[in-house]
């Protein structure tokens, strides 16, 4: 955990930026260059020897070529004056997790002025993800490495705490499929995969309307929230409110449907309102009717 003053005595700034902007990129792309220099992602590259008596540092031009067949959207040699895209970044972050080590000194080769090197797998990945988080925290960005080097998205604390401990018993195994799908791929650094988590959301929520008994969808959608609320009361009539709101919202923009007359969502923060909205809604349901949340 960094130890700067302005953590200190301010705190750790908020995590809520979703894009890297070019003054991080050129700090992790020296990261990266550094371990390059040292041999750390020898670990998986390894540089050997002329004299054919062990590794000695990191075959950059082999660590290139496999980047360039993992990650076809970076572009080689990295400069910190090209900015790549945020999810291109994650996953150049990844691949340099999947292949950095802690080098140690061996035997050193006084001819070529260089030492003979093995590597501390564990202690290396720890180390990168302690100075890229670090880098992450330091610029409010919402993402972080995992211990096991994977790239992940931070919430809100208490969308967090939502989401991680929510359950899904809805007796309808399409349904749980569905809201299980939508937290899973909401957490993903990926616009397209929260996109597709905010569509699968709003299946479950039609769905849900179907699971009480009724003559039609809207006798059936009437006993769910009578089972929450009862009818007559002020709450029972704003979570009708809200269900025809959320039903409004997914008429008119693409989110299960792609007419022309559907207006697109445009940003990361519209996703993100809208599905902290539904499974805010949903939650609320699923709680009062005894189906998990």
């Amino acid at each position: 955990m960094s130890t700067y003053f302005t953590d200190r005595e301010y705190g750790v700034r908020p995590a809520t930026i979703d894009v890297i902007d070019e003054r991080l990129w050129a700090g992790l792309y020296s990261l990266i260059l550094t371990r390059i220099g040292d041999g750390s992602f020898g670990q998986r590259f390894p540089e050997q020897c002329s004299d054919g008596n062990g590794p000695c540092g990191c075959d950059a031009p082999a660590f290139s070529r496999v980047l360039g067949a993992e990650v076809p959207w970076i572009g080689w040699p990295l400069t910190a004056s090209e900015l790549p895209e945020t999810p291109v970044i994650l996953d150049l972050l990844e691949f340099c997790a999947g292949a950095v080590g802690e080098p140690i000194k061996g035997s050193y080769h006084s001819y070529f002025g260089h030492y003979h090197l093995s590597w501390n797998r564990d202690a290396g990945l720890a180390r990168f993800v302690t100075d890229v988080n670090l880098l992450f925290r330091r610029n409010g960005v919402a993402y972080e490495l995992t211990s096991t080097g994977q790239a992940r998205r931070l919430l809100p604390q208490p969308v967090a705490n939502a989401l991680g401990w929510a359950i899904f018993q809805t007796g309808e195994a399409e349904t749980d499929r569905l809201l299980e799908a939508a937290r899973q791929r909401f957490l993903s650094p990926e616009l397209e995969d929260r996109q597709d988590a905010l569509e699968k959301l709003w299946d479950a929520f039609e769905r849900l309307k179907t699971l009480e008994p009724g003559a039609n969808k809207r006798a059936q959608a009437d006993a769910l929230l009578d089972r929450v609320a009862a009818p007559g009361t002020g709450f029972r009539d704003a979570l009708g409110r809200e269900a025809a709101d959320l039903t409004t919202v997914g008429n008119s923009f693409r989110i299960r449907h792609s007419e022309t007359t559907q207006e697109a969502l445009t940003s990361p923060d519209q996703v993100d309102y809208l599905f902290t909205r539904m499974f805010a809604f949903l939650r609320v349901i699923l709680k009062g009717t005894g189906r998990g949340g």
